[in-house]
């Protein structure tokens, strides 16, 4: 049985703003052209989807918007011109197939964060899990399955990486048949306390170590931001191990507007430069009440 949402994924307690009630489903009038942040002069907009220009291939995390049913916001986002809804297992694809929208990366197992590739005693249950997952992920058009390299818990960061390499190892002959990608991804150790994959350096020598295009990373701007800053250095220097982004403010996990300390559009032209053609899956969690409105104004950002 999959999570019903990320944080419940996660291991953490809700927070409160994922309890709010009050939805706004349409993308309508005057909440849907409410001016952009960083100087940008208006929303540009037809009367059904967003004029954007396809640099960056948009993809939003299911998890954030969870209180709006997904046949409604899958709605919603292909009106803003999204492509993508992610982080869904595979009892939600044909929902989001039937709105003519992709889901950039699927769920392969029940199992959270904490215990992943990283114990060898792990492994039988995932490489099931993922063996399984790989066909029916091909076949329903999912490019990118998650996974996790589990918590420390007093493991060192060599042993760590050994232990994931061997278990990840046995599943590319069927990722590589199959072309389905396998993204670990990397988090804050801080919020998610001992998670082990928490450096882009790590998570790329584990790259290296498992050696197939098959086998990348999920950088997620906000952990990283968090663990070691630098992002577009490091987006530029890593961009061959990169198979998958997240985005999200900082502080906060909020909109990705002036209300935090990145700015996004720089990091968005620094991934077009580095050529990156994947997807940049919007993380983040609208502290705003109108949540459609603030996705739709926080693409518009990323749209570079």
């Amino acid at each position: 049985m999959l999570f019903k949402n990320r944080y419940y994924f996660y291991g953490i307690k809700e927070k409160k703003h994922m309890t709010r009630r009050h939805l706004i489903s349409s993308m309508a009038g005057a909440a849907a052209a409410s001016a952009m942040p960083f100087g940008s002069s208006s929303l540009q907009q037809t009367d059904y989807a967003l004029k954007l220009k396809g640099n960056i291939h948009h993809s939003v995390s299911q998890w954030c918007y969870g209180e709006i049913p997904l046949p409604e916001f899958a709605a919603a986002c292909r009106e803003i011109g999204i492509e993508s809804i992610e982080l869904l297992g595979e009892k939600d694809w044909p929902a989001v197939k039937n709105a003519g929208l992709k889901c950039a990366v699927g769920y392969a197992t029940d199992w959270g964060i904490p215990k992943g590739f990283n114990r060898i005693e792990h492994h039988e249950k995932l490489i099931a899990d993922f063996e399984a997952m790989i066909p029916k992920a091909a076949s329903a058009g999912i490019p990118n399955l998650i996974c996790f390299s589990g918590n420390r818990e007093g493991q060192n960061d060599n042993e760590g990486l050994i232990n994931c390499a061997k278990g990840l190892r046995q599943l590319m002959p069927l990722a590589e048949k199959h072309g389905v990608t396998i993204i670990m991804e990397l988090l804050n150790s801080f919020g998610h306390a001992d998670y082990q994959c928490d450096k882009t350096p790590w998570g790329a020598a584990l790259c290296e170590m498992v050696g197939s295009e098959r086998f990348k990373l999920l950088y997620d701007i906000y952990h990283m931001q968090i663990m070691e800053g630098n992002i577009i250095e490091n987006i530029t220097k890593y961009i061959n191990y990169i198979g998958h982004i997240h985005t999200g403010g900082v502080p906060g996990r909020h909109e990705l507007d002036e209300t935090q300390e990145l700015y996004y559009p720089a990091i968005m032209k620094a991934l077009v430069k580095a050529g990156y053609k994947g997807y940049v899956g919007h993380e983040f969690v609208p502290a705003q009440k109108d949540k459609l409105a603030s996705l739709r104004k926080c693409v518009l950002i990323c749209d570079v």
